[in-house]
């Protein structure tokens, strides 16, 4: 484990945040962590979903400025002036003023601009709700992928620390017949030479783990760098089974184009420029708009400042630009061709969820062959290897036939966990691709 130390400094307090909506360093590191805890996680603490949230919420204030439009505006506002002596003119107190008013403005009609940008800004908001979903599932299918790697990186080191088991045994087995005769120096340095062979592919996926573990402490959003229990490291829960899933090509399809948040996304942002385009069109319309208030101004004829005349205010303001040099048409025009270049761009998203499920549906079924043909193969790696020993022992067989057997063995080994990793890889995928959300995350 001396080689895991350098991952505890980095990862030490991860684990203890999984139950907390925080960070929490000073929790001590659990025992054990799982795949659920980490989905979970990194749906709270992901950078990118994160940032997510931050768009839904500037959609929110967007929302809110637009619908300010339906409602009146209140306000006050006051002035004092006075001139230098030697400017003031006579009665003296006439050069002093101040007047204070209190009033309120409400929009009436404006060509229907006003309702045309809430619409939009609605719709907008609904886009950004829809991204926020597609980011968590698209990150949550990235923790699935970096946490099954964590497992195959495992699980590889497993194969090669038996490989060195196999291979130490071996060189044993030389030495013995060496001893007793039987065996021949050469054996002995070969057995030797493939024992050393075996230990930098050990040492790689020592490596591999720890590069698979930091890939996940960035996707979940962990930054915590307080050491905490060095010479501790988590045991990542979980196998990479073979739990055989069943899609077909079209119920695929049907799905990804119901349920893609992506596409529903670019589906609101048509709609918001099919609005924006309501909205340019209102240019052409007059705006009509009442105000009403109360003023108290000081009476300029009065000895004192603070004599004053007050009263109501009403009023009614209209405008309308008969001529703009076609500035409205130019609105209108660009808000147009925006809505296009969405439409487009929505077109274009459809078949390239197309294309994405199509490809991840291929993955997935060559995954499922991988598995199947490499399960095979350890079998009967296993079983040449049996074989070789028994025949090597019977005098029939030669020590190279065992070391090719025992190399055999951790070659099929290495392919059946990459195997099982690239399914389960596959499956998430091509959930993902289909816009169902994970499983394992309510």
């Amino acid at each position: 484990m001396n080689a895991f130390r350098s991952l505890a400094v980095a990862f030490a307090s991860i684990a203890a945040a999984f139950a907390f909506a925080a960070p929490n360093p000073d929790q001590p590191i659990p025992d054990r962590l799982d795949l659920p805890n980490a989905l979970r996680y990194a749906v709270e603490n992901n950078f990118t979903i994160r940032e997510a949230r931050e768009r839904v919420r500037q959609a929110d204030g967007a929302l809110t400025t637009a619908r300010a439009g339906y409602l009146p505006h209140a306000g006050v506002s006051a002035a004092y002036s006075d001139v230098a002596d030697h400017l003031k003119t006579s009665p003296a107190s006439a050069n002093q003023n101040w007047n204070a008013t209190a009033s309120v403005q409400q929009t009436l009609y404006s060509g229907g601009a006003v309702a045309a940008n809430v619409q939009a800004n609605r719709a907008y908001r609904s886009a950004a709700e829809l991204q926020l979903q597609a980011t968590v599932n698209l990150v949550l299918a990235g923790v699935r992928t970096s946490y099954y790697n964590v497992l195959r990186a495992q699980d590889s080191i497993k194969v090669r620390e038996e490989s060195l088991r196999l291979l130490e045994e071996e060189l044993k087995n030389a030495r013995n017949r060496l001893e007793a005769g039987a065996g021949a120096q050469f054996d002995v340095l070969r057995a030797e030479v493939a024992l050393a062979n075996g230990r930098p592919p050990l040492i790689t996926a020592r490596n591999d783990l720890r590069i698979a573990i930091e890939e996940l402490r960035q996707l979940l959003g962990f930054t915590s760098r307080t050491p905490r229990g060095a010479d501790k490291l988590p045991v990542f829960l979980g196998t990479l089974d073979y739990q055989p899933e069943n899609f077909t090509l079209e119920t695929a399809l049907d799905a990804a184009r119901a349920n893609r948040p992506e596409l529903q996304a670019l589906a609101q942002q048509l709609k918001a420029a099919e609005a924006g385009v309501k909205a340019a069109r209102a240019g052409y319309l007059p705006t009509v708009g009442a105000s009403a208030g109360w003023e108290v101004v000081r009476n300029p004829f009065a000895p004192h400042l603070s004599d004053t005349n007050d009263g109501w205010l009403l009023g009614v303001q209209s405008s309308w630009a008969i001529w703009d040099g076609r500035a409205t048409a130019g609105r209108v025009h660009s808000a147009r061709s925006v809505s296009e270049q969405t439409r487009l761009t929505l077109q274009e998203q459809e078949l390239a969820v197309d294309v994405a499920v199509r490809r991840a549906f291929a993955t997935w079924q060559e995954a499922g062959e991988l598995v199947a043909a490499s399960v095979k193969v350890v079998e009967q790696a296993r079983e040449a290897l049996r074989l070789s020993r028994a025949r090597l022992d019977a005098g029939a067989a030669t020590q190279l036939d065992v070391l090719q057997s025992e190399v055999a063995l951790t070659s099929a080994g290495d392919n059946q966990v990459q195997a099982y990793f690239s399914y389960n890889v596959a499956v998430a995928q091509l959930r993902a691709a289909t816009g169902q959300p994970d499983p394992d995350v309510k």
